[in-house]
């Protein structure tokens, strides 16, 4: 029986998704928890993996194509079944849709719309049928026409990229949104795509269109500081102890820590001493999550990604960098799957390694706290009524007060103090 399959709902909060690859042809064989297809939403590119099995019959959304989440992205067919079964299957969808191969044939051609014209010795507007203008669909070059997809040309548009300059690797040669990565700017004086460049000799501000991503961040930054009450804790954390352990853990051969590494240690073994705070707000209730499952902010090219390491208490300090290491890269790669970035009650965000000293963070809705990290920094203490040098690392948690009281707070601070402070009792 001919299935249809229908962009599923990759990330909380997205409304659509592109086709980035298909990774199976049509007459190609569908295998059921085996991925198909690349989708590229506004944070990651992740991997589709099927829930049916059978015959790529039809590929209804082609590759560099945006769907809303529940439209038809392909058909998927039983051996002996036909083009009109797959018509039967989209039924009212198959107006709206057609299958990859029919659009790479089909030429471009620009669209008529009615226009009104001042009536001359009459009461009534004439309508006449006037050709409208559109942006370009393909690309002329010395080489002939390049045909670009929608996706792409509204990408090039706006960044203001040169299609002419780019290979299509797309069906047909076709242009799709990944050949636009290495694509140029628009030079002066030029037009492409609609893009035009003035040649002035004067240098004014530069305008760089958003990204998805950054228009994503931007989004829920501003519901995080306007619908979540942030209240901010911070500490003087002593890392001498730290730094020296740290040493000996990477003396042993194959073995490469980073102080990132315990500080996500830390945090997880603080939600195991204060289990309480491990909650997240929600108006039906309050969330009590028995798994630490902690989202490390990853900075890529694109914007900020929160990929989430699971049960991170229950995993050794090697295993953290190991797995930490690994998130963020294909986080920067954007090869992330689904659910490495859902979830998950705190984040971690370390500025530490760029010099900075203090900062607070926003926080990532729905969790419930985030701890901003950082430098490490030599800086004169007191022990025991004597002035001496010690490195002290400054950190600061952001809290959801509808979730965290801020003697709840306190506490968890005062436990991951506790534990970095004391790194040793982080294996006991």
């Amino acid at each position: 029986m001919a299935t249809v399959v229908r962009m599923p709902s990759v990330l909380a909060g997205a409304s659509e998704a592109a086709i980035n690859k298909w990774l199976v042809a049509e007459g190609g064989e569908v295998v059921v928890g085996e991925p198909f297809a690349e989708l590229e939403t506004e944070k990651a590119v992740v991997e589709y993996n099927a829930e049916i099995g059978g015959i790529l019959g039809r590929i209804v959304t082609p590759e560099g194509k945006v769907a809303k989440i529940g439209e038809p992205i392909a058909v998927v067919i039983t051996a002996g079944e036909t083009a009109a079964d797959i018509d039967a299957a989209l039924g009212a969808d198959a107006p709206a849709t057609a299958s990859a191969t029919a659009e790479q044939a089909a030429p471009a051609v620009a669209p008529t719309v009615a226009v009104q014209v001042p009536a001359v010795a009459v009461e009534a507007p004439v309508v006449v049928e006037a050709p409208k203008v559109v942006e370009l669909v393909e690309t002329t070059t010395h080489d002939g026409r390049l045909f670009a997809s929608p996706l792409a040309r509204k990408l090039a548009r706006e960044r203001g990229l040169d299609l002419s300059a780019v290979s299509g690797t797309g069906p047909g040669g076709r242009i799709v949104r990944r050949d636009l990565d290495n694509a140029p700017l628009v030079s002066s004086g030029s037009t492409t795509s609609g893009v035009v460049s003035t040649g002035s000799t004067t240098q004014p501000a530069e305008l760089i269109p958003h990204s998805g991503m950054r228009k994503a961040i931007a989004r829920r930054l501003t519901e995080s500081k306007t619908t979540v009450p942030h209240f901010y804790v911070t500490a003087e954390c002593r890392v001498d102890n730290l730094f020296a352990l740290r040493t000996q853990v990477n003396s042993i051969p194959g073995t490469k820590v980073s102080v990132n590494d315990f500080v996500v240690l830390a945090v997880a073994k603080a939600f195991v001493d204060v289990p309480e705070a491990n909650v997240t707000w929600t108006d039906e209730g309050m969330r009590k999550h028995h798994s630490v499952d902690i989202s490390i902010e990853v900075s890529t090219e694109g914007g900020l990604l929160t990929p989430v390491l699971r049960n991170a208490a229950a995993k050794t300090l090697t295993e953290i960098s190991a797995e930490v290491a690994n998130l963020a890269s294909r986080a920067r790669d954007k090869k992330l799957k689904q659910d490495e970035l859902e979830g998950g009650a705190f984040s971690i965000s370390n500025l530490g390694m760029y010099g900075t000293l203090e900062f607070a963070a926003i926080l990532n809705p729905p969790q419930s706290g985030i701890l901003a990290v950082g430098a490490a920094k030599d800086q004169p203490v007191v022990v025991d009524g004597q002035l001496t040098v010690g490195k002290v690392m400054r950190v600061t948690l952001s809290a959801d007060h509808r979730a965290v009281d801020g003697a709840l707070a306190a506490q968890w601070l005062a436990a991951f103090q506790n534990r970095i402070e004391n790194p040793i009792t982080l294996f006991v």
